[in-house]
């Protein structure tokens, strides 16, 4: 009898168990910046054209009348406008040069990253990442002008690889060897980074990192200038950073070179 009345008892429920915290579904990730950065033109030089000009212009210029010049002077540079830097900060530039963007950033104790752009608004053309520490590229930049070089070896005259697509380089800075630079496609991270300072042409500053990676130290250092680049040759090219004030030699520049 005990055991009949006992089955007219409803069942007991199960007990519903919390599943472990590594079970339980994680977060989403935060939404990433939606990146609207243009392609570059790849604007191509019309060599043809500028030396049919030239053509015609020297044939203009061999038909008028030789003039005997008069004795003349250069005129003097204003006190205004400054004296004239010192032995070692001259940089000679071409007229020929094209003026692009370039962004040096990276996390305070990550290494440095730079980037070229044809515009702030257009994506990367080359990105590498530098052989030293965003820190110490800050201390350098502090106590004056910094030459790196980046260097590979010479290819064979068959070979129609481009110098800014060579994928790794010896870095030197200031004429002592740092390491390795890596060329690198444009990450997420990279495009993020270059979509937040797509407003900016020039300046400097922080931007917040991803502190669950990096620690208390995940700010994100930056600093964007526009430079000159100049081809020297196939194997050999250089960025000079532009001053603001146009009256002191670039801060910065970088030697792409195959030797």
């Amino acid at each position: 009898m005990a055991d009949h009345q006992n089955s007219d008892e409803p069942p007991p429920k199960p007990s519903r168990k919390t599943p472990p915290p590594s079970c339980l579904p994680s977060p989403p990730p935060p939404p990433r910046r939606q990146v609207s950065l243009i392609q570059p033109s790849q604007k191509k030089r019309h060599h043809g054209k500028t030396t049919k000009v030239l053509r015609v212009f020297r044939s203009v210029f061999r038909s008028l009348p030789i003039i005997a010049p008069t004795a003349c002077r250069m005129p003097a540079i204003p006190a205004a406008m400054g004296s004239l830097p010192e032995y070692g900060t001259v940089v000679h530039r071409s007229s020929n040069g094209q003026r692009v963007t370039g962004t040096l950033f990276g996390y305070r104790k990550g290494r440095v990253s730079f980037s070229v752009q044809e515009t702030p608004r257009c994506l990367p053309s080359l990105v590498v990442e530098l052989a030293m520490q965003t820190n110490v590229l800050q201390r350098e930049m502090s106590s004056g002008m910094v030459r790196i070089a980046l260097e590979c070896e010479k290819r064979q005259e068959k070979d129609k690889t481009r110098l800014m697509e060579e994928p790794v380089w010896t870095m030197y800075c200031d004429g002592k060897k740092s390491g390795y630079g890596v060329k690198r496609e444009a990450n997420e991270e990279d495009l993020n980074v270059m979509e937040i300072l797509k407003a900016v042409s020039m300046g400097a500053g922080v931007l917040p990192g991803n502190s669950d990676v990096e620690g208390p130290d995940g700010e994100m250092a930056y600093m964007r200038a526009h430079f000159d680049r100049v081809v020297g040759s196939r194997d050999s090219e250089t960025l000079y950073m532009l001053s603001p004030d146009g009256h002191s030699g670039p801060e910065l520049t970088i030697f792409f070179v195959r030797i």
